[in-house]
Parts: structure tokens; sequence; C-alpha cells
């Protein structure tokens, strides 16, 4: 009560955590910096893997490490404050680190719609149009996709999150939330906020609607050129090669959905938070694991890469022996 006394004179935020008063903030943390470190260092092996592999160096790969890229900046944006809460008693963030929250979680959120929309076309390209993947897919049309991606999501970031931070903030600073997201700040405001939160709708309808058309457009022709190949490995490998993005997305965009399109209505503060937690903290976990587990190649070069470990260690020994 103090503490909220104090913050009304002031302009930071109270975030009050994925739960509100847990009993065992302790065991949260230990799961939720678990999750926070397989993630981190699941991208990050991606990203070596990606560099250091030379089979790797192929469009579909450059395209993969810039999503394991927007992850690990992703989970790194919310998580390691919801940490720091779960152990201080001051949940407190500023008002330039609420604005900083909001800017890159949105400008990653929609890099990410963008980008995983033009990897479908690139699996479109490689199935529908072999020959032609190597022009199609050349390096400057990949720095273009890559670009245009981060450029896309920022668009969104500079848009919405001036206006957002415009509102006046006079009453309660506790933001039911564990991080910045725009909903559960725009209900503290002390105006009216109902036509930009419908302008806001519209603009994420818009963005959803702009990758997930390329999606849709890209799998149609993946699926009706798979079902009039001849030869049963052709098909085998061609839903395998697409298999990987199909789930990362449904994933993604499935909690997307629920955030962005669905009505007020079928939201709580609860289910919001929940959600929100699948798609800040899990995704950029699952993602690299997918790629991983369910990718041959991705799978041989880690498996290349850990066999050089204890050979390389080996070599260092003799050398040393030999020297004394």
């Amino acid at each position: 009560m103090i503490m909220e006394a104090t913050l009304q004179n002031s302009t930071d935020f109270i975030l009050l955590g994925l739960i509100t008063h847990p009993e065992f903030p302790g065991l949260i943390f230990a799961v939720v910096f678990s999750i926070f470190l397989v993630s981190v260092t699941a991208n990050v092996v991606m990203i070596l893997l990606i560099h250091v592999d030379s089979r790797l160096n192929t469009p579909m790969y450059f395209l993969l490490s810039q999503l394991s890229i927007m992850d690990t900046v992703y989970i790194c944006v919310t998580v390691p404050k919801m940490l720091q809460d779960l152990l201080s008693k001051e949940k407190i963030i500023s008002f330039f680190g609420c604005t900083l929250q909001i800017f890159l979680y949105l400008t990653l959120i929609g890099g990410e719609f963008f980008l995983l929309g033009l990897m479908a076309y690139d699996r479109y390209v490689a199935v529908c149009k072999p020959l032609r993947y190597p022009l199609l897919m050349n390096r400057r049309i990949c720095l273009f996709m890559v670009v245009g991606s981060w450029v896309g999501g920022s668009l969104d970031g500079f848009m919405l999150t001036p206006f957002t931070m415009s509102f006046p903030y006079c009453g309660s600073r506790e933001i039911n939330h564990f991080f910045c997201e725009i909903p559960a700040v725009l209900k503290l405001s002390c105006v009216d906020t109902s036509l930009y939160e419908t302008l806001m709708y519209a603009c994420c309808v818009l963005m959803l609607l702009i990758p997930i058309s390329v999606i849709s457009v890209s799998y149609t022709r993946i699926l009706l050129t798979v079902h009039h190949m001849n030869s049963a490995e052709g098909r085998r490998k061609a839903l395998a090669t697409c298999s990987s993005h199909i789930m990362v997305v449904s994933i993604f965009y499935g909690a997307a959905f629920y955030t962005n399109v669905l009505p007020h209505s079928y939201h709580t503060p609860e289910k919001d938070k929940i959600v929100s937690a699948f798609y800040t903290i899990l995704t950029p976990m699952l993602n690299p694991l997918i790629y991983s587990l369910r990718n041959k190649d991705v799978a041989t070069a880690l498996r290349k890469v850990l066999s050089r470990c204890p050979s390389s260690q080996k070599t260092r020994v003799v050398d040393m022996s030999r020297k004394y």
C-alpha cells in the first residue's frame, strides 16, 4: 500500500507477475530459469551450427538462424525481469523500461510474423520450383527478406509504442502481468482508450493476415505439387522438409490468434498471462528443439560438432605429452 501510494506520484509501474501471490516463488524461479537457460542455449547452438557447418549454408537455414536470433532477443526482453521480480519484493519497472519492453516485444513478434511467412515461401520455391531455387532464393533476396522482416516488425513498434505510452496513467500503477504488454498497460489509463484499442486490433489483424496469406498460398501450392508427384520417396521428402515449419507456425500463430484476434469477452487476466507465458517463454525454447529433433541435417551437424570435442581434447593431450 505504501509503495502503491508512492508510485501514484511517479512514472514507475509495478509488475504483479505471472502469479500475483505465489506460494513457492523459488520453485517458479527454478522452472522459468531452466526454460530460459535451455532456450538461450538451444538458439545460440542453432546459430553457431548454421554458421560453422557448410552443409547448412543454405537459404532455409539462413532464415532459421534469423528466427533463432529473434527468439533469443525475444526471451531476453521479458524473462530476466520476471526472474528478478520473483526474488524481489519491489517489482518496479520504470516508465522507460516499460516503453522499451513494449517496443522490443512488438518489433520482435512482428518480425517473427513476417519471417515465418517468408520461410513458407522458401519452402514453396524449394518444393515447387527446385530448378529455379538458387535464382529465386539467392543471397540478395534472402538478405532482403530478413531486413524486410525486421523493418516490418519495427514499424509496428514505432507506431504503437508512442501512442500507448502517451496516455495519462493517473490511477493505479499496478500492471497485472509479468511484463508490459499493451492491453494490461492500457487498463491503467484514466481516459477512454476504446478507439485506440479498436485501431490497434485492426492493425494486429492486418499484420497477421499478410503472413498467413503467404503461408496459406505457399502450402496450398506445395500440397498440390506433392499430390501430383509419382514418387512416394519424393512425397515423403517434400513433406518432411516442411513439417518442422508447420509445427512452429501452428504454435506461434495459435497463441497470436488468441491474443490479437479473439474479442475481449474471451479474455481474462489469468488466461492472457498464461498465453503470453506460452509464446514469450515456451515458444523460443520449442522452436530450436523442433528444428533440431525433426531435421536430419541439423542433428547430423550437431553430432559432428560433438564428435570433434573429444577428439580435439585427445589431440591436445597427445601434443602436451610430446612436449614433456
